[in-house]
């Protein structure tokens, strides 16, 4: 763990040139007005308006350049992020046909270019996403759309302000997924001859934000909108620069050293190193887990519920937990024990070596015959934290139980294409698991997407091809309750049963830590995966 995380006086002394952030030593101070985050992932997420690179790509890519016709509410810490209007001022569901909706889109929005949000633009989006003989139609972005806008079937014009969507089955959740797809502009995409990779190095959105100029594997150069529609979210800073760093340790060190002015997830062994130096440490609770992903498929040991539990059972989370000096917490489903939806689990996820050892004989192994598993993982990426030190922690508690894992290690955003693949993919032959961070934030991404097996992937978010009729139901049933409250009780009774069937291995849900520098002011942590940059500045 040290020799993975620690931060080093070598380290941390080096310069912006020997860490090779691109920067040059002037640059090496903090400037008012200008905020330099260090991100996790390893290359500047795509820029056309489906960002690449996971849900930090939106964070960073989405939802700073472009809105979507929903957004997350961002501004408070003390509550769970809600979906709320943006582009979409309002919305109704037709009552005689739930699978109708109709939205009335804000007037006098404009592109970064000028032109006019409207009608005719958020078509010409969901065509550029889902209409492959659309002449706009991007296949890049649409990977990434794709759990987004599955269940959209047909959309069209009512009049310039008002469109039309209908899913192809009743869908409460719509909303939700509507804050994943962004809108870019057609007249950008005219004007530089209808080429999305000339599109990429100068995209329009409607966003806070506007791109300067990029390079990849390098550094995104933002600029404010002062134009933005919303005047409450008009950036506080002038300029936003965002810095790919994908080691946690050179992160650390661009930090003390001056080069930058934020990290994403600090390790855990330099936070008492950061707080020395006046740093600040920024934590929050929010809708995420760290768990794998499990095959059902015929060659998969977990297809056997005894082997999906004892794997749950041999995991120690509270030594895990203090490996990450306390930044994360235990993980007994998909959601956390204070959420609504986590019901009321008959199987106790908890560390219980000796019952994993029992579960496993009766499945048939033993220590002559241990349960051959391959997982796939990655050394870095969004919300992943410090994979590799977990992992091997894992594959040691796994060993003592009689679990014999293998890892594959991938690139993260190579990672997340074996997912998109499914594990039935030839690719993913062979591999039994995957360790992909989730959030929770809806009922879709967070149960119903990953357990129905109308969900599998790239529609939806069933990796492993598991089937259980209760869990359809279940998740029908949550997809046609427009009522929250009504909605909350079955979405809580399907984790309750998700649980049971082990469907997956949860270990722990973290803490979203952030390192800044002292003079950095204005942020608000949300409980989401999803943070607004617009009210930070840099003093």
């Amino acid at each position: 763990m040290k020799l993975l995380s620690g931060v080093s006086l070598t380290a941390v002394s080096l310069t912006a040139t020997g860490l090779g952030l691109g920067l040059e030593p002037a640059q090496a101070q903090s400037k008012p007005g200008v905020l330099r985050v260090a991100m996790t992932a390893a290359d500047i997420p795509l820029t056309t308006g489906q960002p690449s690179q996971g849900a930090e790509g939106i964070r960073f890519l989405g939802i700073t350049l472009y809105d979507g016709l929903t957004r997350w509410d961002l501004s408070k810490a003390d509550k769970a992020a809600q979906v709320i209007p943006d582009l979409a001022e309002s919305w109704i569901v037709d009552p005689k046909d739930q699978k109708i909706w109709t939205f009335k889109l804000r007037q006098g929005v404009k592109f970064h270019d000028g032109s006019e949000f409207n009608a005719d633009a958020v078509v010409w989006n969901f065509d550029k996403l889902m209409k492959t003989d659309a002449p706009q139609f991007d296949q890049a972005q649409a990977n990434q759309a794709a759990s987004y806008d599955a269940n959209i079937g047909s959309w069209r014009k009512i009049d310039d302000y008002t469109v039309e969507v209908v899913t192809k089955r009743v869908d409460a959740v719509l909303p939700y997924n509507l804050a994943g797809l962004f809108m870019s502009s057609p007249k950008r995409w005219e004007d530089l001859g209808k080429d999305w990779s000339k599109f990429a190095e100068k995209p329009s959105g409607t966003g806070p934000w506007i791109l300067e100029s990029f390079k990849p594997r390098e550094r995104a150069e933002m600029v404010r909108n002062p134009n933005h529609w919303d005047k409450t979210r008009i950036p506080k800073s002038e300029r936003l620069v965002l810095l790919p760093i994908p080691d946690a340790n050179t992160r650390v060190a661009a930090l003390l050293s001056g080069q930058v002015d934020w990290i994403e997830a600090p390790p855990p062994d330099a936070v008492p190193r950061l707080k020395s130096q006046k740093m600040q440490i920024v934590t929050n609770l929010y809708p995420h887990v760290w768990p794998y992903q499990l095959s059902f498929l015929e060659d998969s040991p977990f297809k056997d519920v005894r082997v999906r539990k004892a794997a749950n059972l041999a995991i120690d989370r509270e030594g895990l937990v203090k490996l990450l000096g306390g930044l994360a917490a235990p993980a007994k489903g998909m959601v956390d024990e204070k959420h609504p939806w986590f019901g009321k689990p008959t199987f106790d996820i908890k560390y219980d070596p000796e019952q994993a050892k029992r579960l496993l004989k009766e499945a048939g192994y033993g220590p002559d015959k241990p349960v051959k598993a391959k997982f796939i993982i990655s050394p870095s990426g969004s919300g992943q934290m410090l994979p590799l030190p977990m992992n091997e922690f894992i594959k040691e508690n796994f060993k003592d139980v009689g679990i014999d894992l293998e890892f594959e290690v991938l690139d993260w955003e190579a990672l997340r294409a074996r997912r998109r693949l499914g594990a039935w993919a030839p690719e993913n032959k062979g591999r039994h698991g995957i360790n992909n961070s989730w959030a929770y934030w809806d009922p879709d991404i967070g149960l119903i997407g990953t357990a129905a097996s109308f969900a599998k992937v790239p529609g939806g978010f069933n990796w492993g091809d598991f089937k259980d009729a209760k869990t359809d139901e279940l998740s029908l049933k949550a997809k046609a309750a427009f009522d929250p409250a009504e909605q909350n009780k079955i979405l809580a009774e399907l984790h309750s049963h998700i649980v049971d069937e082990a469907m997956w291995i949860w270990v722990v849900h973290d803490l979203n830590p952030r390192a800044m520098r002292p003079n950095v002011k204005g942020f608000v942590q949300a409980q989401s995966w999803f943070q607004d940059l617009t009210p930070v500045t840099v003093e």
